[in-house]
């Protein structure tokens, strides 16, 4: 037993784990290595006979505890030992119907015993557009939906007044049929729902004549929606009770309301923080004072520093988009700000900023200084060539 990998290894699960992680790990290992997805693939039939080995010791409560205990000698007497495992000692209805329903053909059964009980209805997806400003106050919109409710001339069996439906004769009222398959390692029970009644255990002879045997019709019903404040793009609203109808007086489904919010114009969001780009001019930026930044709540003056270089970033606290989870708690607002630049002067103007130039950035005015008088030298130098060569 000693070339015998742990089990637990195997399936890349911790000691501690849960029966429903030890099922969700076997099962992307047999997907994987299932011998159907990989024909010929020796190595990939022996690591999904090893990974369905661990799975059927670890998946027992009674023999995951001897395994535990004891390790691999706990089966060296039956089932384990060098020759390999007996699948036989096991229910591999349980195993393959549950997980491989969809290898071996048609869908999966799930659940074991009747389908004919209470069942929970299926969740109705809907969408709903809103701007960036909603989106951070909340707001509530009405939807206009189709919804299934329970036929009245019926209540909801199909079936035609003064009749009822029938046992399903296939499945035997069960809502579940079992195939047999041959493999590789023997017969495979494989559970599906039946193809009949389609999982229900009953058959509708005569169906209602309003809802076409159904048990439901539709009818449009507006439906209100309270969009919470901090909600982001994409996210889903669940509105308890109102999908599909159960079945044989099971719960009804929810409605899941996914969210689209608009761009705004001024205003990016990451998390709960709001980023926007404000333009102040050279005069605000040069001397500092009071400018005026638009807000998700409104516009607020803030004051600036003298000698405020473009790019500056503010930061505006608790000015950002309130938590999802607690409205009270918002972010912070980011404001960039851009020194705008004139693009068009009149003569007066440029004249001004001439004179601001000299006044403040004199170097520059020397240096235009030596330019004009090295271009008027020239132009004097190619006069007096052009006059000897005249003469």
């Amino acid at each position: 037993m000693a070339d015998k990998r742990d089990y637990y290894e195997v399936l890349g699960v911790s000691k501690d784990a849960s029966e429903s992680e030890i099922k969700s790990a076997y099962r992307k290992l047999a997907k994987k290595y299932h011998p159907d997805m990989n024909p010929g693939d020796a190595e990939a039939e022996a690591k999904f006979k090893e990974a369905s080995e661990a799975y059927a010791i670890l998946s027992d409560e009674d023999k995951r505890h001897q395994y535990d205990q004891f390790g691999h000698s706990a089966f060296e007497g039956g089932a384990g030992g060098a020759g390999g495992f007996d699948f036989n000692s096991f229910d591999m209805g349980d195993i393959f119907g549950d997980i491989f329903g969809d290898l071996f053909g048609g869908g999966r059964g799930r659940s074991r015993g009747s389908r004919n009980g209470p069942m929970r209805g299926q969740n109705v997806r809907a969408s709903v557009r809103i701007t960036f400003l909603e989106a951070c106050f909340g707001v509530d919109k009405e939807l206009s939906l189709n919804i299934k409710e329970e036929c009245e001339t019926c209540h909801g069996t199909g079936a035609k007044p003064g009749t009822s439906p029938v046992t399903c004769t296939k499945c035997n009222g069960n809502g579940q049929v079992v195939y047999e398959q041959q493999s590789f390692f023997g017969t495979v029970r494989n559970v599906q729902s039946c193809p009949d009644c389609r999982g229900t255990g009953k058959i509708i002879k005569e169906k209602c004549s309003d809802c076409n045997g159904t048990g439901y019709i539709g009818s449009r019903k507006t439906i209100s929606v309270s969009v919470p404040a901090g909600i982001d793009n994409g996210q889903s609203i669940r509105i308890r009770g109102k999908g599909e109808p159960g079945i044989n007086g099971g719960e009804r489904g929810d409605l899941l309301v996914e969210v689209t919010v608009a761009r705004h114009p001024k205003f990016q969001r990451q998390g709960n923080d709001i980023f926007s780009t404000v333009g102040i001019t050279f005069p605000q930026a040069a001397l500092g004072g009071d400018i005026r930044i638009p807000t998700i709540d409104g516009d607020v003056l803030q004051k600036i520093k003298s000698g405020t270089p473009t790019d500056s970033r503010i930061k505006l606290k608790g000015k950002g988009v309130p938590s999802l989870r607690n409205a009270n708690i918002r972010g912070d607002h980011y404001v960039t700000l851009v020194v705008e630049v004139p693009t068009k002067l009149t003569h007066a103007q440029i004249e001004l900023l001439k004179e601001f130039d000299k006044s403040v950035y004199p170097q520059n005015q020397e240096k235009n200084d030596k330019k004009e008088e090295k271009e008027e030298g020239s132009s004097k130098k190619n006069f007096f060539k052009k006059d000897k060569k005249k003469k």
